[in-house]
């Protein structure tokens, strides 16, 4: 008679189906009240692993060196930043200074054609008169470049010469010759 009445009650020998603990708990929540809440959710089961708590004393299986051995880099807390494993870090590869410096770069002193127009009118300019006014250095070449107007006729003598300023000199009728 026993087993009649738990047979009756929903026990263990009753044909209801046997779900998921947290499916079966859910599912019967919500056919009691019809209303399924966010305190009946409960993560899926074995999703959730508990954290291994190391270094909690010699008497646990992962004490003392908490499972990373003896020494050595591995054991430590954390590699030093930059660190690439062996191989030649980033800061290494790349070049000390900034920059290229081409080892056959010509180096020229500037002169703009606005500084020109200081000269008298129908001037031969070579580069020594350039120095002696004080608009280029007193060694190495010199390059003419466009920025300003020049309204005079003047003949200049340069190493080197812009597309720009040397229009702008035949334009007032002047010329440019180059030194070597």
């Amino acid at each position: 008679m026993g087993s009649q009445a738990e047979a009756g009650r929903g026990g263990p020998q009753s044909g209801a189906r046997r779900t998921s603990r947290l499916s079966g708990r859910v599912a019967s929540v919500a056919t009691k009240t019809n209303q399924l809440k966010l305190h009946h959710l409960r993560p899926a089961e074995g999703s959730k692993r508990k954290k291994i708590r190391v270094g909690r004393g010699e008497a646990g299986r992962r004490g003392k060196t908490a499972g990373r051995g003896t020494k050595g880099l591995k054991a430590r807390r954390s590699l030093r930043p930059g660190f690439e494993g062996g191989q030649t870090p980033l800061q290494a590869r790349l070049p000390k200074l900034r920059g290229f410096k081409p080892h056959n770069r010509q180096a020229f002193t500037v002169v703009n054609v606005d500084d020109l127009d200081g000269f008298r009118d129908g001037a031969t300019i070579s580069p020594d008169h350039l120095r002696e006014q004080g608009l280029a250095r007193k060694r190495g070449r010199i390059k003419v470049l466009g920025r300003g107007e020049i309204r005079k006729a003047l003949t200049v003598e340069a190493h080197a010469f812009s597309s720009s300023a040397r229009t702008k000199i035949e334009a007032a009728g002047g010329s440019c010759v180059i030194v070597s």
